[in-house]
């Protein structure tokens, strides 16, 4: 006898669609890959403009490293960012935590302790200060609006503080190496290859851990994570906790691009972040993030500042342009979530 087949069940939920729907996650997976192709159709674009009003100087190997290590330092704060807001919240203070960091690890008492004593100092005062903002955060109740526009205004008046408006030369030799050219690796910067290892991981852990499955659920949904058993008081300390680490790690970068640390080091980064992490498909709302998402949007940012560099236009006009580009990415998620 025939034996009757079942109806297939949606994998994760295990329930039967209706008929004629496919199971949901395929649906969501249809969405994400449609949202990464356009934005690998806009870097295209821009690529092809770049290739045609300066091929010369655009397509240069050298021009295309300087895009790649500048999307490298503003990339690895970008990954830290989508993980907060991916949580439901915003981090304002990452500009300022980039300059404080910077700053502190090239004064004269830090510099003698060489290249260890640079990367430390780096990373401890942005773990430092995402630790301040989680904890205020999370077990103080303050808006993470709020909390962070703090760190902001105190992270950069110390920063001006600390350096009294000089720059801060890097004299450590072994710091320095590491922006020449001699220390590429097949042709790629080792700011690029950080950046790169920091995306990957940021992808693992986001997708592939508990972590970033706790992450999703607190920024769809708190109390109804809590419920379930998370910890979400805990999970947005560890959350801002990972965005200071990033920040230090950005810190490290910009020290070895620049040669210095300067008050003004990170400005504006907040904004450039949090605008990558949105047209690269991350809820601003919370619940849904992309790290490949985001790492697109960096680069096409930092894609259209070559163009207009290179074209002698106005920044004025960049800004307008990225503005246009975020409303538009706005408007795309909002259609999306109407649909969904």
């Amino acid at each position: 006898m025939t034996q009757p087949v079942s109806p297939p069940r949606d994998d994760r939920t295990g329930k039967v669609p209706p008929a004629g729907q496919a199971p949901a996650w395929r649906a969501v997976w249809s969405r994400a890959d449609v949202r990464t192709l356009s934005l690998l159709g806009v870097l295209a674009v821009l690529v092809l403009i770049g290739g045609i009003t300066k091929p010369d100087q655009f397509l240069d190997t050298r021009n295309l490293q300087l895009v790649l290590t500048q999307a490298s330092v503003i990339g690895v704060v970008t990954v830290g960012m989508t993980f907060v807001i991916t949580s439901g919240g915003i981090d304002l203070s990452v500009g300022a935590i980039v300059a404080l960091a910077s700053v502190w690890a090239t004064t004269v008492a830090t510099q003698e302790y060489g290249f260890g004593g640079i990367l430390f100092t780096s990373i401890a005062v942005g773990v430092g200060c995402g630790l301040v903002n989680g904890v205020l955060i999370a077990y103080g109740g303050m808006v993470p609006f709020i909390a962070t526009l703090a760190m902001l205004a105190s992270a950069r008046g110390l920063a001006l503080q600390i350096t009294e408006g000089r720059t801060q030369v890097v004299t450590v030799p072994s710091v320095l190496d590491l922006g020449e050219r001699d220390a590429y690796v097949l042709g790629v910067p080792p700011l690029v290859l950080v950046f790169g290892v920091v995306t990957v991981i940021g992808w693992l852990l986001l997708n592939r851990t508990t972590f970033g499955r706790r992450t999703v659920a607190v920024g769809g949904n708190a109390e109804a994570a809590r419920l379930a058993g998370i910890d979400v008081r805990r999970q947005r300390l560890y959350l801002y906790l990972l965005s200071g680490l990033c920040c230090g790690i950005a810190a490290f970068l910009l020290i070895v691009l620049s040669g210095s640390g300067q008050n003004t080091n990170g400005n504006l980064y907040e904004l450039d972040a949090i605008a990558a992490a949105i047209i690269g498909g991350t809820l601003l709302t919370g619940g849904r993030g992309t790290i490949v998402g985001s790492v697109l949007g960096v680069l096409i940012f930092t894609t259209i500042t070559n163009i207009f560099a290179l074209n002698n236009l106005q920044s004025d006009v960049q800004q307008i342009a990225k503005g246009a580009i975020i409303v538009a990415a706005v408007l795309v998620q909002r259609r999306t979530a109407s649909t969904t």
